[in-house]
């Protein structure tokens, strides 16, 4: 029950009892207009007894198709919706609301959505609930449209995606003299990626670690506020044996346009890189690979 009346529509009837009486078995309000389409209620004084409504007033909110405008093959209006009875002596409305079920599916072949058993015939001419009063009632109707997305996002998880191994042999590693180097761009899935290597080390690996890092090629080109998941390997492959280096087994980040790059500053000591005995550097040269194990997609 609640104090103030329904947003949309009421619809009285006088000589209830001789509506009741009548040979028609339901009827129809006028057209009312809420969430920008066309609406009536349809009550049946008699219970809608195709939809086990005998004994029972039926009420039911209709979509009004003709005064709504053209409609597609595929229509549909979802709607959250309550009707209403007016308690005449309380002051008061009986709101009535499908809990289970709150939003219903307005089709072509479904316009109509309601309840077969509103009230009791019982209770609803019981003159002290206030529902008839002096061969008098008042239905009513309350609606929220709920409207569809204007685009479907969609997040996937991608594992092992095609294309995930980015591998870059770097040759006549102790002539690099710049201070870092980029591999060639690699996409995987629609998303490029280079490796950014130090050879003499960066921040707290400088001077005595090669610092490795994955990073985007191109973050501007992300829709701002757009992350990207990725769980990868970064890895220093041993040339001689089959026990590769890597630092850390997965990494699990975020790459976004503030933080398009990933790695480790001191990724593996310069003197073990250098003991060619270890299999890391084979005539002048190493092997660095990033393995893109999981990346997450958005459309």
């Amino acid at each position: 029950m609640r104090s103030h009346p329904p947003s949309h529509y009421l619809f009285k009837i006088e000589s209830f009892s001789l509506l009741a009486e009548a040979k028609v078995e339901k009827f129809k309000s006028d057209t009312f207009e809420a969430g920008g389409h066309q609406w009536r209620l349809v009550l049946y004084p008699n219970g809608n007894e195709k939809s086990n409504g005998s004994g029972h007033i039926s009420l039911y909110l209709e979509i009004v198709i003709e005064e709504t405008g053209d409609f597609t093959l595929d229509w549909e209006v979802n709607v959250d919706f309550k009707l209403f009875v007016f308690d005449q002596i309380g002051d008061q409305y009986l709101a009535i609301k499908d809990m289970e079920v709150p939003v219903r599916r307005f089709y072509g072949m479904k316009k109509e959505w309601g309840f077969s058993q509103l009230l009791s015939q019982e209770t609803f001419k019981n003159g002290e609930n206030g529902y008839l009063v002096e061969d008098c009632c008042i239905f009513g109707a309350e609606l929220l449209i709920i409207e569809p997305p204007p685009e479907l996002g969609q997040l996937s998880m991608v594992k092992n995606p095609s294309g995930g191994k980015i591998t870059w042999k770097i040759e006549n590693f102790s002539s690099l003299h710049q201070n870092f180097y980029y591999s060639p761009v690699q996409s995987v899935g629609d998303i490029n990626w280079y490796l950014l290597v130090y050879p003499k080390g960066h921040l707290q690996g400088e001077g005595t670690h090669l610092s490795l890092f994955l990073e985007l090629a191109e973050p501007d080109k992300l829709p701002s506020n757009r992350e990207l998941y990725v769980k990868y390997n970064l890895r220093l492959r041993n040339q001689i044996k089959s026990n590769h280096f890597e630092y850390e087994t997965p990494i699990e980040k975020c790459f976004d346009i503030p933080a398009p790059s990933w790695g480790f500053p001191k990724f593996v000591r310069l003197k073990d890189l250098k003991d060619t005995s270890k299999g890391y550097m084979v005539n002048d040269s190493l092997i660095v690979e990033a393995e893109l194990l999981l990346i997450s997609t958005v459309k």
